[in-house]
C-alpha cells in the first residue's frame, strides 16, 4: 500500500492559553475527498493551514511524500491589484512550472483551459470587478493551474451561489487528485466528500472520521456517541460501587485494598473525563416575535428594479403574513439582496408599491455584518447596555447572555474584530434576538456558522410566529425552513414554488442563467504558425465541430422540456445525464481549442 500523500502525526495547537486542539492525526491519500468538520473555534481552519505547512504545529509532526505537490484556497482570498483574472493565473504558474520549463504557447494554453474550467468565459475581466462568488472561483482555478496532488479548500461554498456550488461539486467528483475540504454545507458535504472526519473534544483522540458521505457519517457517529454514552453510564455504576467502599472505611489497608483504592481514584478520573467529552453544548437561539396578527405585513404589488443598467425583476407581487417564511433563491446577482433592502424600506422599487402594516418592526440580518464595529468590545457588539441585556421585557447579565451564543465571561471586552466569522455571525444573532419583530430578513445568515449552530437556527426559524424572508445558498436549510421559494432567474423574470425541490427541478429542465457570458466562438482563421498536419485539419474543422456540440446540447435541453419527460422521473433523470454530457463535450472542445489557439501564440 503507497505511502499516504500528507500526514499530521500527534498534532497540537494552543493560541494563549487556550488549546485548540491536542494529539490529532490524519492522513490524506490519493483520490480521498475529506470533508472536514466541527464546531466554530475547534480549529478545522489552523489545520487546514498545519497540513498546507502555513503554520507549525506547537507539538506533532508533518510529513508529505515526495515531490507530492499541495494547493492551499483560503476562507478569503487575496489577490495582488491591478491585475486581470488571466494575469493571477499566469503569475500562479512560475511555481508550479516543470523544471525544463514552459515555452509562452504552454503556458498561455494552460491559463485559457484553467479559466474555462473555472467557468471564465473572459480573462481580461479585472479582479476588482469580480464579485465574491467569482473571486472565489479564481482562487480555486489559482490553485488548480499547478496540478495539484492534493487540494485543501477552507470554506469554499462562502460567496458561491448555486451555480458555482454545483460546479465545485463536479469538479471535485471528477478530479484526479485528494482533497480536504471544510465546510458546513451538508448538502456539499454529502455530494462531494467520500469521507467526513469531525474535530471535536466529544471524542478520546479529538477526532472521529468515517468512510461515506455525510449521511453515512451521522449513522456512524450516532452509534460511536451511543457506545461512548453507555460507557460513561457503566464507568458511573462502578464509581458509585467504589465510592460506598471508600466510605466504609476498612479497617485494615492491606496492599490489596490501597490497589483497590488506586484503581478508584483512576475510574474517577477516567469517569470525568468521558462526562466532561459527552458534556454539549449549543448555542441557544430564539428570536422575539411581536404576536403581531395582522393578515398582511408587507405587500409587493407589481414592483420593478434595476440596477446598473440591467433589469432584476419585474411585475413583482406577493404578500407576507403571519408564519410565512419565503425563501429566495437565484444566481448571484439576480437581486435577491436588492430585493431585500426594498421590502425594508433602504431601496425604492423603479415602479410599483410596497405597502407595509403600520408601526411594522423589521430585522435585518445583512451578510456584510454591518452592524458590527470591529473595534467594539464583545459586550457592546452583544447589544448590552452597561452589564445587562432587556430580552423578551426581562433584565438579563451580559456574562449569562453571552453564554447563551458560547462566549466566556473573559472575552466581554474583546474587541469583536477579533473573533471568527462564525463567532461574529452569533453575536449579529444575538443582537437581533433583543429586538422584538414582525418580519424577519435574514440574507445570508448561514456563513461560517457551524453544523450544530445552523441546527439550531432552523429550529429558531421554523418555530418562528412572524414572516420570514431567506436569502441563503445552503440548500438543506433553505429546503427546511421555508414554506414556499420564489426564484428570480436575473433578467428581469420571477416564479413562484411549492418548496426548494419544485425549484430545483424546474432549475434541471430549464438552467437557470449564470453569472457569464458566453464562451466566445474561436474565428475561423488561417493559422499564425504552421501546425502538424493533422492539427491543422483538427484546427479546420474545430468550428464546425463545436457548432454541432451546441446543437446537440440545445436539442438535449429542449428533450428535457417535453412534457411526458417532466412527468416521468426516471426519464428526467435520463435526459439530465445526456445534457450534462452534451455539455461535457463542448467544454472539452473549448479546451481543445484553446490548447491550439496557444500553439499559435
Amino acid at each position: 500500500m503507497p505511502a499516504p500523500l500528507l500526514s499530521v502525526m500527534g498534532a497540537g495547537k494552543s493560541f494563549g492559553a487556550a488549546p485548540l486542539f491536542s494529539n490529532i492525526s490524519l492522513h490524506i491519500s490519493e483520490g480521498e475527498r475529506l470533508g472536514l468538520i466541527g464546531p466554530n473555534g475547534s480549529g478545522k481552519s489552523t489545520l487546514l493551514k498545519i497540513m498546507a505547512g502555513l503554520l507549525e504545529p506547537d507539538t506533532g509532526t508533518r510529513t508529505v511524500r515526495k515531490l507530492t505537490r499541495i494547493a492551499y484556497v483560503p476562507q478569503e482570498p487575496e489577490f495582488p491589484p491591478g491585475l486581470t483574472a488571466g494575469q493571477v493565473l499566469e503569475k500562479a504558474l512560475p511555481a508550479h512550472a516543470p523544471a525544463h520549463g514552459m515555452d509562452p504557447a504552454e503556458r498561455a494554453a494552460a491559463v485559457s483551459v484553467t479559466l474555462g474550467k473555472a467557468g471564465f468565459s473572459d480573462g481580461s475581466a479585472a479582479v476588482e470587478s469580480l464579485s465574491g462568488g467569482w473571486k472565489r472561483r479564481l482562487s480555486i482555478a489559482r490553485a488548480l493551474i499547478g496540478n495539484p496532488d492534493v487540494l485543501l479548500l477552507d470554506e469554499p461554498t462562502n460567496h458561491l451561489d448555486l451555480e458555482g456550488i454545483l460546479w465545485l461539486e463536479k469538479l471535485l467528483q471528477a478530479a484526479p487528485f485528494a482533497a480536504v475540504v471544510v465546510s458546513h454545507d451538508r448538502y456539499f458535504l454529502e455530494n462531494a466528500a467520500t469521507e467526513v472526519a469531525e474535530i471535536n473534544r466529544a471524542y478520546p483522540d479529538g477526532m472521529f472520521r468515517a468512510e461515506g458521505a455525510y449521511a453515512d457519517f451521522l449513522e456512524k457517529r450516532e452509534a460511536f456517541l451511543e457506545a461512548q454514552s453507555e460507557q460513561q453510564a457503566a464507568l458511573a455504576n462502578r464509581v458509585r460501587r467504589e465510592v460506598e467502599w471508600l466510605r466504609r472505611g476498612p479497617k485494615a489497608r492491606t496492599g490489596k485494598s490501597k490497589a483497590r483504592i488506586d484503581a478508584a481514584h483512576e475510574l474517577m478520573g477516567e469517569l470525568a473525563e468521558v462526562s466532561s467529552r459527552n458534556a454539549k453544548a449549543a448555542t441557544r437561539i430564539d428570536f422575539t416575535a411581536s404576536g403581531r396578527k395582522t393578515r398582511k405585513l408587507i405587500r409587493a404589488e407589481a414592483i420593478s428594479k434595476k440596477l446598473g443598467g440591467r433589469q432584476l425583476f419585474r411585475d413583482l407581487s406577493f404578500s407576507l403574513s403571519p408564519g410565512m417564511r419565503l425563501g429566495l433563491a437565484g444566481p448571484n446577482g439576480s437581486g435577491k439582496t436588492t430585493l431585500l433592502r426594498v421590502l425594508k424600506g433602504e431601496l425604492d422599487a423603479d415602479g410599483g408599491a410596497v405597502e407595509r402594516a403600520d408601526g411594522l418592526r423589521v430585522v435585518y440580518f445583512d451578510q456584510g455584518r454591518e452592524q458590527l464595529d470591529p473595534a467594539a468590545p464583545l459586550r457592546e457588539g452583544l447589544g448590552a447596555h452597561g452589564d445587562s441585556v432587556i430580552y423578551r421585557e426581562r433584565s438579563m447579565h451580559i456574562a449569562g447572555w453571552a453564554k447563551r451564543f458560547l462566549f466566556r465571561p473573559d472575552q466581554l471586552d474583546t474587541p469583536v474584530g477579533r473573533f471568527s466569522g462564525g463567532e461574529r455571525a452569533r453575536i449579529v444573532i444575538a443582537r437581533l434576538m433583543l429586538q422584538p419583530s414582525d418580519v424577519l430578513l435574514l440574507d445570508e445568515p448561514t456563513n461560517d456558522l457551524d453544523i450544530p449552530t445552523l441546527e439550531v437556527l432552523e429550529e429558531s426559524l421554523t418555530e418562528f410566529t412572524g414572516a420570514l424572508v431567506l436569502v441563503t445558498h445552503d440548500r438543506y436549510m433553505l429546503d427546511r425552513v421555508s414554506t414556499v421559494v420564489l426564484g428570480l432567474d436575473g433578467e428581469g423574470g420571477a416564479e413562484v414554488y411549492g418548496d426548494y425541490s419544485q425549484w430545483e427541478q424546474a432549475r434541471a429542465v430549464k438552467p437557470a442563467r449564470m453569472e457569464k457570458e458566453a464562451p466566445p466562438r474561436p474565428a475561423a482563421t488561417a493559422p499564425k504558425k504552421k501546425l502538424a498536419y493533422l492539427e491543422a485539419r483538427e484546427w479546420e474543422q474545430m468550428e464546425q465541430k463545436i457548432l454541432e456540440a451546441e446543437q446537440s446540447l440545445e436539442a438535449a435541453r429542449t428533450a428535457m422540456q417535453a412534457p411526458e419527460v417532466v412527468s416521468d422521473g426516471v426519464a428526467l433523470q435520463q435526459r439530465y445525464a445526456e445534457m450534462q454530457a452534451a455539455e461535457a463535450d463542448v467544454e472539452k472542445l473549448y479546451a481543445r481549442w484553446a490548447e491550439l489557439e496557444g500553439k499559435l501564440v
